[in-house]
């Protein structure tokens, strides 16, 4: 029976193939062959060519093998690698942080297998899987064991192939930001599903048996949101521990706030204030502290989101850059649309000690700055100061803007070069998975005491989470319920630090530690 290939390069259109459960990665043709012996055997074994209740089984092996290693350390892994041809330092650094025996032949077995793995198969690459699986199950060959063992050497082959081309396109790229060059040379240029069953996508007839083809890479070039690693339901469960090895063997160092935001929990940022307050949290043991321009604007008698306290702003800097702290200013919008003053303020904050800098698109009338001046501002800013963390906000669901602007805003400036994005009132679990897993940067959400709990928004991939103005209005809120307790005769029990405590606290010792 002859069967259609349908070609799908529209965005919407590879998004929705990627979706329907009736459109399945194609297995190449061939005998299974002899379990845990030959690359059919792999291919048949393995989440990446599953579906249903097996691919649900076998990429749960995967998601758990990916859990045991943190992407930082990955990184630091892969950065100390000593130089060579990418698949082999992208395997062997991934092999070595999985506990694999000798991780250099492994590494070798499976560049052999790679080569055979989309299709054919040879004897060469037979006999190397039967090396890996010998390695990776010495012992009794259970059915389960050879199913464990499969889908971590798919694990390899996958890191071999896509991720070791994510590493040569971002080795290339010089200074163009990590995000861009996924938009526009994705690892995976093409992707091949075949209909299950028939189906209908984008207006289209698909019969059982039909081949899809999705050009990932011509999608990319018309949609800003780009198609790196997948879609929901099959987004790469292995995409933050492939952006961490591009990195590490790109050679591009991170800052010590940067780093932050690549651990295994999220980074925890209280925003204060003032000196007092920022020295307060930060004697606590939180690793940095941010401003709430909320904050400086009232305490300045001032409004907040219009551009009245840059002098403030640039002031309290200057004396937070006096302690032994990191820290990173809310900036709101640059307090200029022009795009040079924004860079020349930047500068200004990095040189007075601020490790990271929020640049937010919101305005005081509710309305959005056009994506376009916003994502200049940002490049502007990491042209001039190359090693200020900066921290793209949307304020697109304060302003009650669709979910897909928000997807669009935030790969604009992740490709602009933002360090990170923040999007403020988004508290859907959904929405925020979706994002995570469209993002390379690190998404920080505000907590809400309504909203997710840390846990889980750790869950859900967010990598920062910002405690904004809460604390200045907590402050706020106790220190009068203070004074009118006093006032009206009742009780006034409340926590205080002692006069000599705020002293110390408002009086920095110590070097000032250096956010470079």
């Amino acid at each position: 029976m002859t069967h259609t290939t349908h070609e799908f390069d529209r965005s919407a259109d590879v998004r929705a193939a990627l979706a329907d459960p009736a459109l399945v990665p194609e297995l190449p043709a061939g005998d299974d062959g002899p379990a845990g012996a030959s690359v059919a055997w792999l291919r048949a074994t393995v989440a990446r060519f599953s579906s249903g209740e097996p691919h649900r089984r076998r990429r749960a092996l995967v998601e758990a093998e990916l859990a045991r290693l943190e992407p930082a350390s990955l990184r630091r892994a892969a950065a100390a690698e000593p130089e060579g041809e990418p698949r082999a330092r992208v395997v062997r650094t991934l092999a070595e942080a999985l506990g694999m025996p000798e991780p250099t032949a492994v590494a070798e077995a499976v560049i052999v297998v790679a080569g055979a793995y989309f299709g054919g198969g040879d004897a060469a690459a037979d006999e190397a899987v039967a090396r890996l699986v010998e390695r990776l199950v010495p012992g009794p060959k259970s059915e389960a064991a050879l199913e464990a063992a499969a889908n971590r050497i798919g694990l390899l082959v996958q890191a071999c192939e896509a991720t070791a081309a994510l590493v040569e396109a971002t080795a290339d790229s010089g200074d163009v930001p990590p995000a861009r060059v996924l938009r526009d040379s994705p690892p995976i240029r093409v992707m091949r599903r075949v209909a299950a069953r028939a189906t209908r996508v984008a207006g289209r007839e698909i019969a059982e048996g039909d081949v899809v083809l999705l050009d990932l890479a011509t999608a990319n070039r018309a949609h800003p949101v780009p198609l790196a690693f997948g879609a929901p339901p099959r987004v790469c469960p292995g995409r933050t521990h492939a952006l961490a090895l591009a990195d590490g063997l790109r050679g591009r160092p991170l800052t010590p706030f940067a780093r932050l935001h690549h651990q295994a929990t999220p980074l925890l940022l209280p925003n204060a204030w003032d000196h007092a307050s920022a020295a307060a949290l930060a004697a606590q043991g939180f690793a940095a502290v941010g401003t709430t321009s909320l904050g400086v604007a009232a305490a300045a008698g001032l409004p907040d989101g219009a551009a009245a306290t840059v002098d403030a702003t640039v002031a309290l800097a200057r004396r937070l850059g006096r302690g032994s702290f990191l820290f990173t200013v809310d900036a709101e919008g640059g307090f200029s649309d022009d795009v040079a003053d924004v860079a020349e303020l930047a500068r200004k904050l990095y040189e007075a000690g601020a490790a990271g800098i929020n640049l937010e698109d919101g305005r005081p009338d509710g309305t959005l700055a056009p994506v376009g001046l916003h994502a200049e501002k940002i490049a502007a800013v990491k042209a001039a100061v190359p090693a200020l963390f900066v921290n793209a906000r949307t304020d697109t669901h304060w302003s009650g803007r669709r979910k897909e602007e928000t997807a669009t805003r935030l790969a604009l400036y992740e490709q602009a070069g933002a360090d990170g994005v923040f999007v403020p009132g988004l508290s859907d679990p959904d929405e925020i998975a979706a994002l995570t897993a469209s993002l390379v940067v690190p998404l920080n959400i505000l907590y809400t005491p309504a909203g997710p709990s840390l846990s889980e928004l750790a869950a859900l991939g967010v990598r920062r989470i910002s405690l904004g103005s809460l604390l200045y209005r907590r402050a706020l809120a106790v220190a009068v319920a203070t004074a009118t307790a006093v006032r009206d005769g009742r009780s006034a029990d409340q926590e205080a630090l002692s006069y000599a405590e705020v002293q110390r606290l408002g009086t920095p010792t110590g070097t000032p530690r250096s956010p470079r």
